[in-house]
């Protein structure tokens, strides 16, 4: 897998402030947040033990550059160079996710095309064999005019009243177009990827896809203080067989990515260039396969910061902040392999989620079993923190 400097960053990377983590070799050796500026890292354990901590402080991205005695661990690229697993000098630093004490939250139904696939996932009980006819009888029966309704007006719950006589109401319509918002925990704490290495699919799983996703940083106070791209890896056939098996189909080792790095919100770049963006996707399967795929934000059916007030508030709190997942538009049904049996993944897949002002953050497809086991949680970052001198 490699990874372009060039690619990598944002198109207007020399005005855009980066943070992120990188392992840093050492006795011992650990997790730091990282500044990227002028095409270099920069440590910033000794004033940010954390990237929690960092995003806890008013207007972060002015605040580091007047952070004195950074020093540089090396050229993004080098590091960039370094991240892959299977060529790492593990006596050179590497990039890891961008975020670490952080809950991992996300938005779901938050687009009218995914949401009617969510539909067809669970009327299809998980068999993708019979999604491509429940498909035309959904979409003959509401086709997109959902996409103007205001989730929780009138309009909403007259079309509710509706679809519940036509016996097509669904959980997945509920949280679509009804008055709250799905919020779930898509991963744990410290267990998200980086760009750069593998994401996992479970090995039991035979209808599945990536989700592009922008994901927002959040601290404490529930201030959105930047934003990175995401990879909600999901699992349409556990999920279709029941909405029980949401934290199946969603957490597992390595089915988390963040990356590459969050940008902070300064004067280029704010929440309004979040709601205007396009992200991108594109899979390239070893067969030869190609997937190409856009969700917009100007057609989520929620603004971003009602997501995060139904997330975070005087309802629930995040002491750590999060990182919430806005959900996404992008749902495949371009046919791999058997007629109507739509897309899903195979080992080996590279996949790539873009977007002009994030980046790129780019990722090869694995079974969980197949990739190195999740082992450096909190109890470990705090003890190694502690080892260093940073607490």
């Amino acid at each position: 897998m490699e990874i372009q400097t060039e690619e990598t960053l944002p198109k207007d990377q020399e005005r855009a402030c980066l943070v992120g983590r990188a392992w840093i070799p050492g006795n011992p050796g650990g997790p730091s947040p990282i500044w990227i500026h002028q095409m270099k890292a920069y440590d910033l354990s000794s004033h940010f033990p954390t990237i929690s901590d960092l995003l806890e402080v008013d207007d972060p991205s002015r605040k580091i550059p007047e952070c004195s005695g950074l020093e540089s661990i090396g050229k993004i690229e080098d590091l960039l160079s370094n991240t892959p697993i299977d060529h790492r000098d593990t006596n050179q630093p590497w990039l890891l996710a961008p975020c670490d004490l952080q809950a991992i939250k996300a938005s779901g139904v938050t687009f009218v095309s995914s949401m009617l696939e969510r539909v067809i996932e669970e009327q299809a009980r998980g068999d993708w064999t019979k999604a491509e006819q429940i498909r035309k009888q959904i979409r003959e029966l509401i086709g997109d005019n959902l996409a103007e309704i205001q989730p929780g007006s009138d309009a909403a719950m007259k079309v509710k009243e509706v679809l519940l006589e036509q016996g097509a109401w669904s959980q997945y319509l509920e949280v679509g177009i009804g008055p709250d918002a799905e919020i779930f925990t898509k991963s744990q704490p410290m267990s998200s990827m980086g760009t750069g290495v593998e994401v996992g699919i479970h090995p039991g799983s035979s209808w599945n896809n990536p989700e592009p996703e922008i994901v927002l940083a959040i601290n404490s106070k529930g201030n959105v203080t930047g934003a990175a791209l995401g990879n909600d890896v999901n699992l349409r056939d556990f999920e279709g067989r029941s909405a029980l098996l949401l934290g199946k189909a969603k957490d597992n080792n390595a089915s988390c990515a963040i990356g590459p790095f969050i940008r902070l919100f300064d004067e280029h770049f704010s929440l309004d260039e979040v709601r205007q963006a396009d992200i991108h996707l594109t899979v390239d399967g070893r067969d030869g396969f190609r997937l190409e795929g856009k969700s917009s934000m100007q057609q989520i059916s929620r603004d971003p910061l009602e997501l995060v007030d139904h997330c975070i508030g005087k309802h629930h709190q995040y002491p750590d902040g999060l990182m919430l997942f806005l959900g996404t538009m992008f749902a495949p049904i371009q046919d791999r392999d058997v007629p109507g049996q739509g897309f899903t993944h195979k080992v080996g897949d590279l996949v790539r989620i873009q977007t002009p002002l994030l980046g790129t953050l780019i990722n090869r497809v694995n079974t969980c079993d197949q990739i190195p086991p999740w082992t450096f949680g909190t109890k470990d970052l705090m003890q190694n923190l502690a080892q260093r001198g940073l607490l």
